[in-house]
């Protein structure tokens, strides 16, 4: 029987409820989650589908009671994931005017899953390498001996394609098993730069060769790497993007250096649940390559995303992915890919919402969030976990303080909020408060103990005041490094990358 989800979680209900707990279940979630009530919402729109599906499963006496025998008689499905979501306050006052709460979303592998108990993933791996006359030197022969060295890591069940670009696109690996090393080593050795910079032309074709061999049963992935801004395409790199993650494909991108849009990439990645890593130095390709690769084969889940469904009063802000690869994710539609979860590393976000003025004393609901991916050694793989999250609004002063590490998160994440701010603040010229939130910035730093970090902050700030601009390679650190403080292992390779050897 496929059935994609389960009807009961979905519902909220037990798989001993009544008919009539069937029913009511049901009316409650259709009234919050009903399109006419939630317009521009698609997270919303999804779940309402869902809990129709299950509603007319469990209602139809025939579809409930083969399904009731099918999980019976179901012994595979015995692993999971499981949604633990954390609100910064349980109660709050009946305010005249809006308030805004918090909530720290963690997805968890299930908890018996070990090294002994996890099957082999294989990873369906494309590489879109820039080619550009910028690339020319140590730096392309860094990135090929990279690539040669992943090539080498790969298993014959694996799957890579390579793809390089300038301001054409020109596949030098097809999608193919790596069992030929030598000869896939040679046609990377005779890559050689020329040209400008079309990063659409080499992603379509890195996508097409990913589709080719892309599938449940492999971890769906493309690499972009380039040192410098493409001019002109950048939308449509975005609707591709938006394309690939539909056929279960995420786009994580490298920038290589300092000459490159930031903003651009990191839209381009979070659009489809990956990441966007700084690399100052073509010395370290290798070892994110690496890292890279061993986190995709470490995958327990993949092809996650979590559709929010706020109550139609309340709004979604802001959504900030804290672990793993800390990174400010796309809200638009409520529905935010997450790529995969790791067999030893859990998910973690922080959700802002604004509550409603003037809101009736009693328990109310805020949001409902439902998260679904892949269990990649399941033969049923894909499951769902959902969380309904409810407040109490009171006229009781309570003396609530949030969870540790809600407030040890939005402590690190006001770091990266006040470099966005000072960047803001320069670009409309004013000077002033983008050197006095500079120094601001420099001064938290110090006070955490990040002293390197810290100094090269005070030199921008310096910078600015005389120069009216950042560093380029200034302006990547600072960025990217009080990023990576959110998660202390990102940190680590943030910090790695930051003390190598400068290309020369």
């Amino acid at each position: 029987m496929d059935v994609p989800f389960d009807p009961y979680t979905i519902l909220g209900i037990s798989r001993s409820a009544t008919d009539d707990e069937i029913r009511k279940a049901y009316r409650r979630l259709a009234q919050r989650l009903h399109p006419d009530k939630n317009p521009n919402n698609l997270g919303a729109e999804m779940q309402f589908r869902d809990v129709n599906l299950a509603h007319n499963l469990l209602t139809d006496p025939i579809s409930k009671r083969d399904y009731d025998l099918f999980i019976g008689a179901d012994n595979h499905q015995d692993t999971y994931f499981t949604l633990r979501v954390t609100p910064s306050k349980r109660a709050v006052l009946d305010l005249p005017e809006e308030q805004v709460i918090y909530l720290l979303a963690e997805i968890f592998p299930a908890p018996q899953v070990g090294e002994g108990q996890r099957k082999e993933t294989h990873v369906n791996l494309t590489l879109v390498l820039d080619i550009s006359n910028s690339m020319k030197g140590s730096r392309m022969e860094r990135v090929k001996i990279a690539a040669q060295r992943l090539v080498e890591d790969l298993s014959p069940e694996d799957v890579i394609s390579v793809v390089v670009f300038n301001d054409r696109a020109a596949v030098i690996i097809p999608a193919t098993n790596p069992t030929d090393k030598p000869s896939l080593r040679a046609r990377i050795s005779m890559i050689a730069p020329s040209g400008g910079t079309e990063i659409y032309q080499g992603l379509v074709a890195g996508v097409q060769q990913n589709r080719a061999f892309s599938d449940t049963k492999r971890i769906n992935s493309v690499i972009l790497l380039t040192d410098g801004h493409t001019f002109g395409d950048q939308e449509n790199c975005l609707t591709l993007a938006k394309q690939a993650v539909e056929q279960g494909i995420v786009i994580s991108a490298m920038g290589l250096g300092s000459d490159w849009n930031d903003e651009f990439l990191d839209k381009l990645a979070s659009t489809t649940g990956g990441a966007t890593s700084y690399i100052n130095s073509a010395d370290m390709v290798l070892r994110f390559f690496h890292d890279h690769v061993r986190t995709l084969s470490n995958a327990f889940a993949e092809r996650l995303q979590i559709t929010i469904a706020p109550d139609p009063d309340i709004r979604l802000e802001m959504a900030f992915r804290l672990s793993p690869n800390p990174q400010p994710l796309l809200i638009d539609d409520h529905v935010i890919p997450l790529s995969s979860l790791q067999a030893n590393r859990p998910i973690s976000l922080l959700l802002q919402f604004t509550l409603p003025p003037g809101m009736q004393k009693a328990f109310r609901t805020v949001a409902r969030l439902v998260v679904s991916g892949d269990i990649m050694q399941n033969r049923r793989p894909h499951f769902k976990a959902v969380s309904d999250v409810s407040l109490e609004v009171t006229d009781r002063v309570q003396n609530d303080e949030p969870p540790t590490a809600i407030m040890e998160a939005l402590s690190k994440l006001t770091l990266y909020r006040l470099q966005e701010k000072a960047r803001e603040a320069l670009e409309k010229g004013n000077i002033e408060e983008a050197t006095k939130r500079l120094n601001n910035l420099a001064t938290r730093l110090l006070e955490m103990g990040q002293t390197e970090l810290a100094q090269a902050t005070l030199s921008e700030a310096q910078r600015v005041a005389q120069t009216r601009a950042l560093s380029a390679q200034g302006k990547m650190t600072i960025k990217y490094q009080t990023r990576a403080l959110v998660s202390p292992l990102d940190l680590d390779t943030a910090l790695t990358n930051y003390i190598a050897t400068n290309d020369p």
